[in-house]
């Protein structure tokens, strides 16, 4: 063993005897004066919210709790003019000792004791804008002029934001009696937190949610643990019934709650560049309700997400690993989109073999109505993809695929598909309320067999609204495409892709509701028709003929040629037949295709010239059929008393859309 010299361990001893006497004084010196440097920094922060926000902030008494505390009392920040946005009596913050030694802050515990945090907008005033007012950009300008040309990564840039944010929870947090409230003019909305722990992992929560029109109780609870990247918290309603979510009923006539929710992060890690992040998802009783969407509540009874995102240099993804359970039905989502070289977001949804009815028991109970109740047997699978890339929108994908095994429908719901096949009363809805019963059947005395319509009648109508409908199985994928490309153009949803069969299945079994229910109803109805061979095409095309309108309290082809020319449907000229299909779109305008002297206006002979090139293009009609062919309309029958004998720019207007649209092959439904 070394022995030390005498003088040598002297030395060492004074040192150390030195250096202990400086440290001590710098901690007496630091605990004397860091109620003073705590001071000065409040100071400074009170200067910076009043010039840059023109902000008050209060702090009635500053002070220090242990070795790393902070405790601030009486503490308010007030816009200049405006409603206080923030008041605590109490708040208490500690930082870990040892890190805050290497300059790296970590908080320990929070407390707060009796305030609220309040956004407010009253007479158009908020109170809270000061704090988003644009920045000049110069300095970010010159900063990224004079930085590298190396490539943000911005995955990296993420997970290091969480990596710091899950490194700031602090161990314990204890808050009592503060709230976070809302206001949107004579709106309000209040969160007020009773009381949230957080303890050993543990979170406890309990709150009372309140806005104009509902008071609830609330609570959050769970495990969470930050240096595992993991948590499991579940939300739910204390008093009776589901957790509805405040202010959307007021703001938006929008309902919607739920009984339960559940969220699980398993994971959180970043390898390969790739940031990842793992867990589950979940809703029980989930309920919404808005006009839009049905007219009575959709219910999903249970909704479960094990989802796998991924974010990448220049992607964000939800990974096709990833699975939705819902109402016992399962998928699997991909979604991605790209930031560059170019803007691509593309879309993949894809089921395995499984039970049809599976897929029926899973619809939401409001939003298939006249499904419910339908039974099947044999299996099936489907899958969707969507591609589109902003740069390329005519390269466009759309592919909608659903494979059937043994697939047979055994029992109908409210919507008896069998009922095309069988004489029947068609009741038309105009404004929500039923028209004049129309019998589709031979006691009908306007009632006109497929085979004694004049083929130029079809062959016009079937130009104008779906010139493939005796090809496609109920929608015409082309169009569909095409519709999704312009509507995301023009950033509205100005086109649709409505076939016959689509008309017809609104028409005979469903509303005139513009709801997204409707809709839904009509695609998924229509697939089921025309895929079963429940109902031939000619049968499908003979009832559209004679229950759609054709002008004012006019339904079938039969009442129209009698209304319009005093004709069978069988001695309809290529001239009044063209004029039929293309009031289809509007049938109660057809009086403003005539002017003062009531003939038909200059622009339709366009529309009849370009209806009639097409229909020779595809060998409809004969060039020498086109003979005689005007647009100057003999009307003989009651539709002439209707005839508005005055030019309007507003008439005309809804006119020439309506012509317009046909001549893009665009059949316009009015109610849609």
């Amino acid at each position: 063993m070394l022995k030390l010299p005498a003088n040598a361990k002297k030395w060492i001893t004074l040192t150390t005897k030195v250096v202990g006497v400086f440290l001590l004084l710098a901690i007496i010196v630091f605990f004397s004066l860091r109620g003073y440097f705590l001071n000065k920094t409040i100071e400074k922060v009170q200067q910076k919210m009043l010039n840059n926000y023109s902000t008050v902030l209060l702090v009635e008494d500053a002070g220090f709790t242990g070795l790393a505390g902070i405790s601030l009392k009486g503490i308010q920040l007030i816009p200049q003019g405006k409603d206080t946005l923030l008041k605590m009596d109490e708040f208490q913050l500690s930082v870990k000792l040892f890190y805050a030694l290497f300059m790296d802050v970590r908080v320990k515990s929070i407390s707060i004791h009796n305030g609220y945090f309040q956004l407010t907008k009253k007479n158009g005033v908020k109170n809270f804008d000061q704090f988003f007012q644009k920045k000049d950009t110069i300095d970010i300008e010159k900063k990224e002029a004079s930085g590298s040309n190396k490539e943000v990564n911005y995955a990296e840039v993420l997970y290091k934001l969480i990596t710091k944010g899950l490194n700031k929870i602090p161990n314990e947090v204890d808050i009592h009696h503060f709230s976070l409230k809302g206001y949107d003019e004579q709106l309000y909305v209040d969160f007020n937190v009773d009381e949230l722990k957080l303890v050993n992992g543990l979170v406890y929560s309990k709150m009372v949610v309140s806005s104009n029109n509902m008071v609830q109780n609330w609570a959050l609870n769970g495990q969470v643990n930050p240096s595992e990247r993991k948590a499991d918290l579940q939300f739910e309603r204390t008093d009776s019934g589901r957790v509805m979510i405040p202010y959307l009923p007021e703001r938006f006539n929008l309902f919607a709650g739920f009984g339960s929710a559940r969220l699980v992060v398993d994971g959180i890690s970043f390898d390969d560049d790739e940031l990842k992040i793992d867990g589950l998802a979940s809703l029980k009783s989930f309920v919404i309700n808005h006009p839009k969407i049905a007219k009575k509540d959709v219910v999903v009874d249970e909704v479960e997400f094990n989802y796998v995102y991924k974010i990448g240099s220049n992607y964000l993804s939800l990974d096709s690993a990833s699975k939705v359970n819902f109402n016992g039905f399962v998928f699997h989502p991909f979604v991605r989109l790209e930031n560059s070289p170019d803007t691509i977001f593309h879309l993949v949804v894809q089921t395995e073999k499984v039970p049809a009815q599976n897929f029926l028991n899973a619809l939401p109970e409001g939003l298939f109505s006249h499904i419910k109740g339908m039974e099947a047997i044999g299996n099936i699978s489907y899958r969707l993809e969507f591609k589109y890339n902003e740069n390329n929108p005519n390269d466009m994908i759309f592919e909608s695929v659903l494979e059937k095994d043994n697939l047979h429908i055994t029992k109908y719901g409210e919507a008896n598909l069998n009922k095309l096949n069988k004489e029947f009363v068609y009741v038309p809805m105009e404004n929500g309320r039923s028209m004049r019963p129309v019998f589709v059947g031979a006691a009908n005395p306007y009632f006109t067999p497929l085979d004694l319509i004049s083929p130029l009648l079809k062959k016009s109508v079937l130009t104008c609204e779906d010139p493939s409908f005796y090809w496609h199985r109920g929608f015409v994928t082309e169009a569909f495409r095409q519709s999704i490309v312009k509507n995301i153009r023009t950033g509205k949803f100005k086109r649709g892709a409505s076939t016959i069969s689509m008309q017809l299945m609104k028409n005979v079994f469903l509303t005139r509701e513009k709801t997204m229910a409707r809709k839904l109803e009509e695609i998924l109805l229509v697939y089921i028709l025309e895929n079963n061979n429940i109902s031939s095409k000619d049968r499908m095309f003979e009832v559209y003929l004679n229950i759609i309108e054709w002008g004012p309290n006019v339904y079938g082809i039969g009442e129209a040629t009698q209304f319009y020319f005093k004709k069978n449907p069988m001695d309809l000229t290529l001239s009044e037949s063209m004029f039929l299909a293309t009031i289809v779109p509007g049938p109660k305008h057809f009086m403003w295709r005539f002017g003062k002297d009531g003939t038909a206006k200059p622009y339709l002979e366009r529309t009849y010239r370009f209806l009639s090139n097409k229909m020779i293009g595809r060998g409809l009609i004969m060039p020498e059929d086109t003979i005689g062919l005007t647009h100057q309309i003999n009307i003989t029958g009651a539709a002439k008393q209707f005839i508005i004998k005055s030019d309007t720019l507003v008439n005309d207007t809804i006119v020439e859309r309506e012509l317009l649209l046909i001549e893009n092959h665009e059949a316009v439904d009015e109610e849609d």
